[in-house]
């Protein structure tokens, strides 16, 4: 373990907000050249305690022990990339602005090459491919894994000596999660102190020389990540290291007639030179009671693809039909049967909901707005489906900016489903989730699948072993589909090289997660 002395502390810190302790008596130091994780449950404080090492509090929080930064200064790499991107602004100039204010002190004949330079070399760093496209283009025409790695890059631009990193790896495909991982690698190299707040445990295996573990704003657990990782002590870190079994959506053979049909769907974004093709699909179906899973790296078309289905991408060619009618290219122009009939759930639920109003009524709403239902009854029905996915009384009447990302991803999808939909496009809603957590939503959508009302879904994911329990899988790739097959053939006799690759290198991470 490194002895250096350490670049940031946290003694006895405690949060409490609304009633609640959020963080309760954490303590860490931060040391050079190491990597510090964090784990633990939605919820569990673990970016309340990242967070105070930027001096940021909830609203009203009352503060107790201390953060003490030696000399050094911090970048936080948020697990919502978004909330940190102007969207106003292309890419390129949101880093050229920092990189500016780095080489203010040069002569001004250098300013404009060492500026250009060092955003081309954070770029690199941060993994990021064809950076003179990806410049020329807004946040909102990124996917997610290419706005973390963004952020990423704003970090490093800053020259921070600490970074903090809130799941770093969300949202992200085998391929470009090992890339992350060995970035994040690198900076520790280079005498950085890196705090990781995951609930990957195979980044955290991979990375992190020290490990907490957190619950209920509690360090239950702490050790060296070889000895806690490999022999935990304390039952939860047992339980939240145990591998759960598969636990297919849908049964093979019990899709029934098709819901959903894509017929040559073509998609662009705008950039200043004009539109750019971003997503081929000539032919897709889905049926009743069937589980699609979409899976593809970072960038290959995936999300494209759901805000086409769900009517937030206009821009497109082609046909999409539900029941053989088809449906309108913008959800302005879709009536309230086929708003209700096809429902998204975004990879940012805090994005999608109004922070002013408490959480039970912004579910509810969907029911009375999509289905006529009348207010006290909608209330009821929220709570209930609220409850079934593992959020009481005491987090429905919270706002928004008091539930944990997890616990918002559970509102985001209750909301959806008291539309009583047809087709529900779920873009990466497990990515932000601990193992336990993962595993019980899964269960959730297998259920709702298996009561065969004809609830179709689309699932959107980086992960394998999420796809892996979906009825077929489509591969995506450089905004193409090149494989699609039932879930059998996919992972056990992959075709197409991409898929090939792809299932390797997610084999490779769960082989090094074990050595």
């Amino acid at each position: 373990m490194n002895e250096e002395p350490a670049l940031a502390t946290v003694t006895d810190l405690t949060v409490e907000a609304g009633g609640r302790v959020l963080v309760d008596r954490v303590s860490l130091g931060l040391r050079p050249g190491t990597v510090t994780a964090l784990v633990g449950a939605s919820g569990s404080g673990k970016t309340t305690t990242g967070l105070a090492l930027l001096g940021e509090y909830p609203p009203d929080a009352h503060v107790t022990g201390k953060v003490v930064l030696h000399d050094t200064r911090v970048g936080y790499i948020p697990q919502h990339p978004a909330t940190v991107l102007n969207p106003a602004r292309r890419t390129g100039a949101l880093l050229h602005d920092m990189a500016r204010h780095q080489v203010r002190d040069l002569p001004r004949s250098r300013r404009r090459a060492e500026a250009g330079r060092r955003v081309a070399e954070a770029l690199r760093d941060a993994q990021l491919g064809d950076p003179g496209e990806l410049l020329r283009r807004y946040p909102h025409q990124l996917s997610g894994g290419q706005q973390q790695r963004v952020v990423l890059a704003q970090a490093l631009l800053l020259g921070a000596r600490v970074v903090v990193a809130d799941e770093p790896t969300t949202g992200q495909d085998a391929l470009t999660r090992r890339r992350v991982v060995a970035q994040l690698a690198a900076v520790a190299r280079r005498g950085i102190a890196v705090l990781l707040l995951s609930h990957d445990l195979d980044v955290v295996r991979a990375l992190a020389d020290e490990v907490h573990v957190m619950r209920s704003g509690r360090i239950v657990e702490s050790g060296p990540a070889s000895r806690l990782l490999e022999a935990p002590t304390h039952p939860w870190t047992r339980e939240l290291l145990t591998e759960p079994g598969p636990l297919p959506y849908a049964e093979d053979g019990a899709a029934g007639t098709e819901a959903l049909r894509v017929e040559h769907l073509l998609a662009h974004h705008r950039t200043e030179r004009g539109r750019a093709p971003v997503l081929g699909v000539d032919h897709l179906t889905l049926r009743d009671g069937e589980c699609l899973a979409v899976v593809g790296r970072s960038g290959s078309g995936k999300t494209t693809l759901a805000r086409c289905l769900a009517g937030l991408h206009r821009d497109h060619e082609g046909r999409i039909l539900l029941d053989g009618t088809a449906l309108p290219r913008s959800l302005r122009h879709r009536d309230r049967a086929q708003l209700a009939a096809v429902q998204y759930v975004f990879q940012d639920a805090r994005a999608a909901f109004d922070e002013h109003r408490p959480v039970l009524e912004q579910v509810a709403r969907t029911a009375t707005r999509l289905r006529g239902v009348a207010r006290p009854e909608a209330l009821a029905e929220a709570r209930r489906t609220l409850t079934e996915l593992g959020l009481g009384e005491e987090h429905v009447r919270r706002r928004p900016g008091e539930l944990s990302g997890g616990e918002l991803q559970r509102a985001a999808l209750a909301r959806a489903l008291l539309a009583r939909p047809r087709v529900l496009v779920c873009d990466e809603i497990t990515s932000g989730l601990d193992p336990v957590g993962r595993r019980s939503l899964l269960d959730l959508l297998a259920a709702r699948i298996r009561r065969r009302d004809g609830l179709c879904l689309v699932l959107i994911t980086h992960d394998l072993s999420t796809a892996a329990l979906a009825t077929r899988i489509a591969v995506m790739d450089g905004g193409e589909v090149v494989e699609l097959g039932d879930r059998e053939q996919i992972m056990t006799a992959p075709r197409h090289p991409f898929t090939v690759s792809l299932i390797a290198a997610s084999a490779g991470d769960g082989a090094a997660a074990h050595r």
